[in-house]
Parts: C-alpha cells; sequence; structure tokens
C-alpha cells in the first residue's frame, strides 16, 4: 500500500526514499558521450603549444642585446652601420615573415678598392647611416605577443627607438609582412618618421577600399593551398595553427617553401634566405608566436585600411617621402594591391619593378639603391 508521499511501505512520520534515477540508457547517450570527447580532442589538437621563452628554463639562450619593455616582454635588436652618436641618418629595419634580426638589408658598409686601386666607402660610412634591426615578437630572441595587434608592433618600435636614444625622428624600412607594418607606423606614429621605405608589402585583401576586381585579380596569383591558408588566418585564425601543421593536406605554402611561390628572378636568391646560419633561431620559440601570429594579425580583422588614410605630413612643414616598392612577378605578394594603393595614395612614392619577384631587396646593389632614394631622392 502506498504511504503519504507516495512510496510503498513508509514508515508513518517519515518520508520515503527517492526514488532510484532511471537506469543510464547507453544507447539513448552514447551520441553525446561521443560528441564531448571528440570536441575534446579537436580542442586539444588545435590548441598551439606554449611559446619556449628565451632565457627561460627549458628555452633558448639569450645571445644578444635586448631591451624591455613597458609591459615587461624584450626587443632583441643587432646594430650596424656607423655609431648612433655620429651618425646622420637613423634607419630602423623590419624583416619579414620567416625571418629575424640577422635578415637585416644588406647596404654597403665596407670600404673597398676598386679598378685603379681608388678607396670607395660603402653607403653606411659615406652617408653616416646608422642601421638597426630586431627581432619582431615571437621571433628568435624577442619575447612572444600572444595579444599583437597591428598597433602594438608600431608601438614597440617607437619604444626600442626611446630605449636606444635614437631621437625624435628616424627612417623606417619594411620588408614583406615588415612592409605592411610601415602602414601602421604611418597611421599610429607618423610624428616619428624621418621617411619611409616599402618593400614587397604584404596586403590585406579584407581591407576596406579595394574593388572587388582588383582584390580577385590578386587573389588569383596565390597558390590554391595559400588562399586556404589566408582564408583561414581572416575567418577562423583560431585554427590557424592546426592548419598550418597537420598532415592531411597542404598549409601555407610560403610557410613551407613551396617552390611554386618563387618566381625566375627570384630562383638564384633563394640561397639567400636558405644558407642562413642564424635558420635555426628564427622559429626557436615555436611556429605559432612568429609565423602563425603573423599570418592572424596580417591577413586578420582590421578596423580601419591603409586605403583610407591621409597624408599624415600634410601641412607639417616637413618633407617627409614615403616609398612603395613592388615587383610585378612577385608570387608570394601579388602587386596588384599594391598598386592600388599607390593610385589611391598620391603622397606615396611608387617603384614597380617589371621583372622582380618578392626576393629582390636581397639582389645585390639593390639595398643601396633603396636606401639612396630614400634618404636622398635618387630614383
Amino acid at each position: 500500500m502506498a504511504g503519504p508521499n507516495g512510496a510503498a511501505g513508509a514508515a508513518p512520520g517519515k518520508k520515503a526514499a527517492p526514488p532510484p534515477p532511471a537506469a543510464f540508457s547507453g544507447k539513448k547517450h552514447l551520441p553525446l558521450v561521443l560528441l564531448v570527447i571528440l570536441s575534446a580532442l579537436v580542442y586539444n589538437q588545435i590548441q598551439p603549444p606554449p611559446a619556449k621563452i628565451p632565457g627561460t628554463p627549458g628555452g633558448p639562450p639569450v645571445t644578444s642585446p635586448r631591451i624591455k619593455l613597458r609591459d615587461g616582454r624584450h626587443l632583441a635588436y643587432l646594430e650596424s652601420g656607423v655609431p648612433k652618436e655620429k651618425a646622420k641618418y637613423k634607419i630602423i629595419y623590419v624583416h619579414g615573415f620567416d625571418c629575424c634580426r640577422y635578415d637585416v638589408l644588406n647596404v654597403s658598409n665596407i670600404c673597398a678598392f676598386v679598378m685603379n686601386w681608388k678607396l670607395v666607402q660603402g653607403l653606411m660610412e659615406e652617408l653616416g647611416i646608422y642601421l638597426l634591426s630586431f627581432d619582431r615578437p615571437g621571433y628568435a630572441e624577442s619575447d612572444a605577443h600572444p595579444g599583437r595587434t597591428d598597433k602594438s608592433i608600431a608601438l614597440d618600435i617607437e619604444e626600442l627607438a626611446d630605449n636606444l636614444q635614437l631621437g625624435p625622428k628616424f627612417h623606417l624600412i619594411g620588408f614583406s609582412m615588415g612592409g605592411e607594418i610601415m602602414w601602421s607606423c604611418l597611421k599610429y606614429i607618423p610624428h616619428r618618421l624621418a621617411g619611409v621605405a616599402i618593400l614587397a608589402p604584404v596586403g590585406n585583401y579584407w581591407w576596406s577600399g579595394f574593388p572587388p576586381d582588383v582584390v580577385q585579380e590578386a587573389w588569383d596569383v596565390q597558390l590554391p593551398q595559400d588562399k586556404r591558408a589566408v582564408w583561414v588566418s581572416h575567418h577562423l585564425p583560431w585554427l590557424t595553427n592546426w592548419w598550418n601543421t597537420q598532415k592531411f593536406f597542404p598549409g601555407s605554402g610560403v610557410k613551407s617553401g613551396n617552390p611554386g611561390v618563387h618566381s625566375r628572378e627570384d630562383v638564384p636568391l633563394i640561397p639567400k634566405f636558405v644558407d642562413r646560419p642564424h635558420d635555426e633561431q628564427v622559429r626557436q620559440q615555436g611556429e605559432h608566436e612568429c609565423l602563425h601570429r603573423d599570418m592572424i594579425v596580417g591577413f586578420g580583422k582590421w578596423d580601419w585600411s591603409p586605403l583610407e588614410m591621409e597624408n599624415p605630413f600634410a601641412g607639417t612643414g616637413e618633407d617627409v617621402k614615403v616609398h612603395l616598392w613592388h615587383g610585378v612577378e612577385d608570387l608570394y605578394v601579388p602587386v596588384q594591391l599594391s598598386r592600388y594603393i599607390s593610385k589611391k595614395l598620391p603622397w606615396v612614392i611608387y617603384h614597380e619593378l617589371p621583372t622582380a619577384g618578392h626576393l629582390w631587396p636581397a639582389a645585390d646593389g639593390m639595398p643601396d639603391v633603396v636606401v639612396r632614394s630614400l634618404l636622398l631622392g635618387d630614383e
């Protein structure tokens, strides 16, 4: 007979024990369990490994001078040319994708004897150039910056200049991904710039202001695997690490060194990038905080576009020149975006190299051409 609480046999004045839970239905809940397990496995698989922090136990050693930024991070740097105290010009060079401070523009720095034993100075000594390069965050010996943005790297450069006491103004040269960073410097620290050279800059296909046909033409120059990798970096940045490290299908062709991105004029220059004594240093903190972070920031969702920029030096009374250089045969970074930007920004001096690929800044003599043009206005 049921008691007052509906439990058979309950003693008077006592609550009946709760009914036992329904037996677990394996068939009913199995899909949910499998989904949870699969989600956990996928989540673990797509998480990038932690960065190997230079100078910490288990991390790579610190072998170069570094400055400490306000937020506690360190930037490693390399100085060349004349001493900064005697320099007429101070240039900061910003390296590209999969490079480091040692991959600095090779401006002539050595006196040489030529015909008739005439002593000729290198351009560094001739013009009095101090040249500073540094490891961008996550590369080589500069601490990773998981919160890096297009603005933060410009502020890092300004703080680097202040730490090394370069004075109120300096020149900038940036190549490839470092070239894209030049637009951020023009936006966020124009008051510190004496001149800028932008070499073969990466362009973001989602910057506002590009006509669809220009974007499509540039997009179609890329290898199919690079189209996919760039698309993932923009739309699914959290998947970028997995996408470029899994073995099921090819990730970024630029990252893996696919020969399909090399133009005819790039081929003889490849050894200058492949046979580097410092090659192991570049990715020593792990690929995610250098290569993948570059892709996420470079191709990510910017809240502004270089095509919308006004001349930051207009009305200042200062003759600050901005030079943009790009090779027509560039298969890493299609020329179409730079070409269009130059038409939209009349204050940018555009140099288009009709047969050059992407690696042209490494060609003999070209660094001197770029630097002389930047500092003296020689075409």
